[in-house]
């Protein structure tokens, strides 16, 4: 059988997840060819993991502006895109204009010229683009698609999503590069794109029309200054007011980060561990949506990055009853562990209550790993020979698409102040 070859662009904290499934559990059916990314430092300690931990070999390194030559030296069939959230475009295009396919990261990209850049290449090279939402993937979850397919309360018409972020993994993105939302397109984008794809896929059905407010409320300096903090820092590592804070990151001690980040910031300057409550966060931590669905479905969303627990809840209203399902997720920073513990399930929960009938708890397979179980059961789909699935849970370019069409209408629409209708953003 010969391998499918796979080169490998972005080598950040979300890339070892994939990597790793290569090189350990897919290496029979998979090879990966190349590492390609700004810093090589960072590549340098992932080669060293291939080597020294997954007992594979060293694979050649790539700097951004040699990434056609990569194409042309190593000759993947596939390229992984794990970059920043803003330069997937150029890379999902370049690829699929050498003749490879692409799996790309969440999100498949952050506005909506970017998106139409993506359908257009598709369209012109007839190439395959894949989206990597693990949640779908999680049992909790494709129960919830089980049961609203096997028309448990009938037509689904009201959707209530409340998703919470708590003080380690919210406080994560204002750190990070996605405090700036020309990178991520704000958590509406690069953190909901999660979330309103599995009501995507939880319903069968895409958004027609988004109205939403969003504002920093929590994060950013002059929201500490308003509630008496007055000693700051500009990142944490060799700042003295930074010790003590909860919400700062200690880098030193912690192997994965300092290989990752602090060792590599002579490369290219980027700074891993900025203060959350610093200047220039363009990026909202307190946000709420309308969203009206093709089905005639409706939903009130919220996101909050500052609650003092993890996870989310969901209440589906039909035509026949109520599906409520509430799940609480660990505390995870990302890179700061295992990728196998992002995510992780504490408590779950799924209640159904018939509009003529005793409520009853739905049981749920026990899935292991991150994100509820979800992330190994995506890498097989990606890298193993899966089987059939009646939930058909892998991820098209036109579910990445519309699911970031959400978050993008989102963010007009606070801009705007107006309602946007999710048609005029894109054509297909």
């Amino acid at each position: 059988m010969e391998k499918k070859r796979y080169a490998h662009v972005g080598i950040g904290g979300r890339a070892r997840m994939y990597y790793q499934a290569i090189a350990k559990t897919y290496s029979e059916t998979s090879e990966l060819v190349a590492f390609c990314d700004i810093n090589q430092t960072r590549m340098d300690y992932a080669n060293r993991t291939l080597v020294d931990e997954f007992g594979y070999h060293a694979v050649p390194t790539y700097m951004p502006e040699q990434f056609e030559q990569m194409i042309e030296e190593t000759k993947p069939d596939v390229v992984i895109v794990t970059s920043i959230d803003r330069t997937h475009h150029r890379y999902i295009i370049k690829a699929m204009e050498m003749g490879c396919d692409v799996i790309s990261e969440k999100p498949m990209t952050v506005d909506n010229d970017k998106c139409q850049e993506i359908i257009d290449c598709i369209n012109r090279t007839g190439k395959k683009l894949r989206v990597t939402f693990n949640y779908r993937y999680a049992p909790h979850n494709t129960k919830i698609r089980e049961l609203i397919m096997n028309d448990t309360i009938g037509k689904v018409t009201q959707v209530h999503f409340e998703w919470l972020l708590n003080t380690s993994h919210g406080a994560d993105y204002f750190r990070r590069w996605h405090r700036d939302k020309r990178n991520s397109g704000g958590l509406m984008v690069h953190k909901a794109t999660h979330h309103f794809d599995l009501v995507n896929f939880w319903l069968g059905t895409y958004p027609k029309r988004v109205f939403a407010f969003g504002d920093l409320k929590f994060y950013g300096r002059e929201n500490a200054e308003e509630r008496g903090v007055t000693k700051f820092y500009s990142r944490v590592h060799g700042q003295k007011n930074a010790e003590g804070d909860p919400f700062a990151l200690v880098m030193k001690g912690n192997k994965q980060l300092e290989e990752l980040y602090l060792n590599a910031e002579a490369d290219d300057g980027y700074i891993r561990d900025q203060s959350v409550f610093g200047d220039n966060i363009s990026i909202e931590d307190t946000m709420n949506v309308l969203v009206q669905y093709a089905s005639g479905a409706q939903m009130s969303y919220s996101l909050n990055a500052y609650s003092p627990w993890e996870g989310f809840r969901v209440c589906f209203t039909g035509t026949k009853g109520r599906i409520e399902i509430e799940v609480t997720e660990a505390v995870y920073v990302n890179a700061g562990g295992e990728s196998s513990k992002e995510g992780v399930v504490k408590g779950k929960k799924i209640t159904v209550y018939p509009m003529f009938g005793e409520a009853y708890n739905v049981p749920i397979e026990e899935g292991k790993g991150g994100h509820g179980g979800g992330d190994a059961v995506l890498l097989n789909d990606l890298f193993g020979t899966p089987e059939y699935d009646k939930f058909q849970r892998a991820a098209s370019h036109v579910d990445g698409a519309m699911s970031i069409l959400t978050g993008i209408s989102a963010n007009k629409s606070m801009a705007s102040g107006q309602p946007i209708n999710v048609a005029d953003l894109v054509k297909f």
